[in-house]
């Protein structure tokens, strides 16, 4: 649960993935059948090539490619996985539009665990990083959530007082370690959920 706070939070921080994009990996699922692996779900491919590695910054685009490539037994063209890879992004515009709504009132940014490649498309097509007034990637920050540090670095960068923040993002774990620094957190479920979560901090969405 939130700590009680005196007042409304001021700083909105979005993560991206599954919050302001969902994930719809069929290119690169069908890619990979295609050249003869065994995959259904996205599940299959993320667990077997070093993705946190990649998302800290440790492996770059043309490790991460490669690692992909080779879960086929026969291996696509590295510009045809790459092509995949980035091509799985569903834009939510509901939620998009909530974060210019709350820009005009508040401080917003973005914090999420993300690679090299997804970085450079997300803002190719969508200029993410346009939407808040500022943005930490994990490969950037070399730390990925839940890890404290890249919360430590976001309250430094952003300069973010914890008791008037509020952390918006899908997964449990990523809340629990920002409430433990006195954040805010709101578990992202849907958009109508989320605004309602805001709307109970005292947050007006509109």
């Amino acid at each position: 649960m939130n700590t009680p706070h005196t007042s409304a939070p001021q700083n909105i921080v979005f993560d991206i993935g599954c919050v302001l994009v969902h994930l719809a990996p069929a290119p690169l699922l069908r890619l990979l059948r295609e050249h003869g692996a065994s995959v259904e779900r996205l599940e299959e491919v993320t667990g077997c090539i070093d993705l946190h590695e990649h998302k800290s910054g440790r492996l770059d685009g043309a490790g991460l490619v490669a690692n992909i490539a080779r879960l086929a037994p026969r291996q696509p063209a590295p510009a045809a996985v790459a092509a995949a890879w980035i091509d799985m992004f569903d834009p939510q515009p509901a939620m998009f539009a909530l974060a210019q709504r709350l820009r005009r009132r508040h401080r917003v940014y973005l914090l999420s665990n993300v690679g090299d490649l997804h970085w450079v498309e997300l803002q190719r097509r969508f200029a993410l990083q346009e939407l808040g007034h500022d943005v930490i990637t994990s490969f950037e920050a070399g730390v990925m959530k839940p890890y404290a540090c890249i919360y430590e670095q976001a309250e430094r960068r952003f300069a973010l007082q914890p008791e008037s923040t509020v952390f918006i993002d899908d997964r449990a774990e990523n809340i629990e370690a920002v409430r433990r620094r006195g954040w805010y957190g709101i578990i992202h479920v849907s958009h109508d959920q989320t605004i309602a979560a805001l709307r109970a901090l005292g947050v007006d969405p509109e």
